[in-house]
Order: structure tokens, then sequence, then C-alpha cells
């Protein structure tokens, strides 16, 4: 199967990380993450542990589990350390240390490289009993709440490295190694392979939207860090100036993200009385029904107020669409200012540049190509793939061997 990938990326790049992945065939990895389907990280696990067994590697994924009360107090760290504000209770602390705690007694961890990805597992160090542990953290820690921080600190201190998405997001705080490697997306995924025309627009016409008119398109969990509320009224100040503009937000649940209702409810009631608005919410793996909605879509927006990457602009650039994003985090190493789409700081910027892009194909046509060939050469799975093994080649000292 990795051969398939040769069309995308050369055969330079797949001769290499066969080259990589034979010095490690003697070792057992793992992955470790908080939930199965919903989110970013699950979706490159999935494409991404099958391609490391295609090499010959000894992988394995395991998601932790917890209860209600437990991703509530992650989803709380995770606001915390991505917003670096936030109310946290002290008996916060003792749950997410019980869960880790339940969670080692039951999931075998003896493994030569186990990877935890992000906050949710992070505790897990503490059981460590051999190996080498690489902390993959896939949010913004660049400006964490002190106290959150200062917790998880104690335990990220002791890996034995760690991979942020974005050079940025490194911390002087922690003495241990820091690698940079960003997600990335699978070109042959159900989500971003080319579609037909009719299931298109079959798609995208049982959902109720008109394909004969301009979309504007945001792709995101129901999540305040995401801006959902936001785009609408970016929205409603851009269809001043194009009266026939609708408005596609989708979003999915994510097991592990229990304030996805709570925002849900409160999208809805922003969207109140606007009629070319179409919120809908997903099962996790509809990965056709994205595909199909973002290549109807004129422009696409990520305006976000934080974001660790997002996967989403990515997706979108690949299709040849012009993203509108939230000038952020990973957003700004996908989106190159007036090349592949525009970073913006409010509502009302985007608004302008939603406006803007709808009035000219040309931008658009021009900055979609120019997005497409972003992505093939920086954030496909299969350089993300090249990476880690060039990372577990690093943190198990076999770089030089």
């Amino acid at each position: 199967m990795i051969e398939r990938y040769v069309e995308f990326v050369g055969e330079h790049e797949i001769n290499a990380i066969f080259k990589y992945a034979e010095r490690l065939r003697d070792l057992s990895i793992l992955h470790v993450n908080s939930t199965a389907a919903g989110g970013g990280v699950a979706e490159i696990l999935h494409r991404l542990v099958p391609l490391m067994r295609e090499l010959g590697l000894n992988v394995e994924w395991k998601v932790i589990r917890g209860d209600q009360e437990f991703f509530t107090v992650t989803k709380s760290f995770h606001n915390a350390i991505q917003m670096g504000r936030g109310e946290i209770p002290d008996d916060y602390f003792k749950v997410y240390d019980k869960w880790q705690e339940i969670n080692a007694n039951e999931m075998p961890l003896d493994y030569d490289v186990v990877f935890i990805h992000d906050p949710q597992p992070a505790g897990l160090i503490k059981y460590r009993r051999k190996g080498t542990w690489i902390w993959r953290c896939h949010i913004d820690v660049s400006n964490p709440h002190p106290e959150v921080w200062g917790f998880l600190r104690s335990y990220v201190s002791k890996y034995d490295g760690m991979i942020v998405s974005i050079p940025e997001f490194a911390r002087d705080d922690l003495d241990i190694p820091q690698i940079a490697i960003p997600p990335s997306i699978d070109p042959l995924s159900p989500k971003n392979v080319p579609l037909p025309r009719t299931t298109v627009d079959r798609i995208v016409d049982k959902f109720g939207v008109d394909r004969e008119r301009p979309i504007a398109l945001q792709v995101s969990r129901f999540d305040r860090a995401k801006d959902p509320v936001g785009v609408i009224e970016s929205f409603r100040l851009a269809k001043r100036h194009v009266p026939d503009l609708q408005l596609v937000y989708l979003g999915s649940p994510a097991t592990d993200d229990p304030e996805g209702e709570v925002v849900y409810r409160e999208t809805v009631e922003a969207a109140r009385g606007e009629r070319d608005v179409h919120l809908l919410m997903l099962p996790p793996n509809s990965h056709v029904e994205v595909n199909a909605f973002q290549r109807a879509a004129t422009v696409v927006m990520q305006k976000s107020i934080k974001e660790g990457f997002g996967l989403t602009v990515s997706e979108a650039l690949w299709k040849r669409r012009p993203v509108i994003g939230g000038n952020t985090g990973g957003i700004r190493i996908q989106v190159i200012n007036g090349v592949t789409g525009f970073l913006v700081d409010s509502p009302r910027a985007a608004a302008h540049y939603l406006v803007y892009l709808l009035r000219n194909r040309k931008v658009r046509e021009e900055m979609g190509e120019a997005g497409h060939d972003h992505v093939r050469r920086n954030f496909l799975i299969t350089q993300e793939l090249r990476r880690y093994l060039m990372a577990v080649l690093y943190l198990t000292k076999r770089h030089a061997s």
C-alpha cells in the first residue's frame, strides 16, 4: 500500500521511509491516546499505525478509558493549557491521577517505544517499567495555565522526548529533547480521495444545501476554541454583501469532549433566525460527507482562536480551496497569508476576506493551486511517518549507527 504514495511524494521519500524502518524492526512500539474516533489524533493514528505495520514494525495502538468526571477534568486541562486561563478545582488533579493508575493497571506498557498522545494519558509515565517514552503534544502549550502546566510538567519532564506540532510550542522549562513534527493528512483516505461530482451533489443536496449558491464552510468540533459563534458573526457580516451566501458548520462529537453538546446548543442559539446557516452534527466516521462538503465549498474557514494545528485546513487546501484561518498556532504554517488563504484575528476581518474571495474566482483558483502544492510538499502522511521514524531513531540513540 505504501507504494501508492509514490505519485504524491516520489520514490526518494518512500525509499527513505523503508530505510529508516529497517533499523527499527526489532522494537515494539505503542501509541496511547484518549479516543478511538473523533478529532485529528484518532484520525491520524487510524492511518499511521497500519502504515507502520506495513513497514514490518511491531506497532500497537491502545485507548485509555475514563468516566464522565475524568473527561470533564481533562477537557478543563485542555482548555486551561491552550487558553491560558480557567478555574481548576483541587480535586481535579486527584481525579486525573486516579485514572492514570487505573489505566496503568489495565494496559500493558512494556514496550520498547511508547508514544503518549496529549495530556489525557500523560501521567502514565509514572508507571513506566522500560523503554523510550515520547510525549506527543498536539495542542498549543506556548502560554498555558501556570498551575495546570506545573502539574503536567512534573510528568512531562520524565519523558525521554517531546514532539510538538510547530517550533513555537516548544517549552524553555523542559530539559528533554523537543522535536517539531506537523500533523498530516492522508491523500488516499476516504476523506481526501477525489469524488465524482454526482456523489458531491447527492451528499450536499441531502442536507438541504444549494450547490448553485456560494458556500462558506467550517469543519470543526463544536468547541469554543474553534469560535463557532464568531464564524456565524462573520457569515452575517459577509451576507450583507453576498446575499445568496450559505454557511455550513460541520462538526462531530468526540467521547473525550463532554463540552461539545453545550457548545453546540450555544451555536444553535447564535444562529437562530438564519435560514442559510446549516449546523450539522455528524458521526465521527463521516469522512465521505466531509470530503463532499469541502469539495462543494466556495471558501473554507477555520476561524480558531487557539489551535494546535487544524488538520481541516490542510484537507481543504488539498482540495484546492482557499482557507480563511485564525491567526494562531499551526494554522499559520498552513495558511500562507495572501498565497494559500488569509489569516484573520476577528469576525470582521474574516468577513472582509470572505467577500473578497467570493467575488474573485481567479484569486480563489490561484490560491487553491498554491494550497494543494503546499500540502503536497509539507503535510502528507508519508512525511509525518518519516519524521516519526527519524525521531525514534534519535531518541533511542540509533541515529548514528
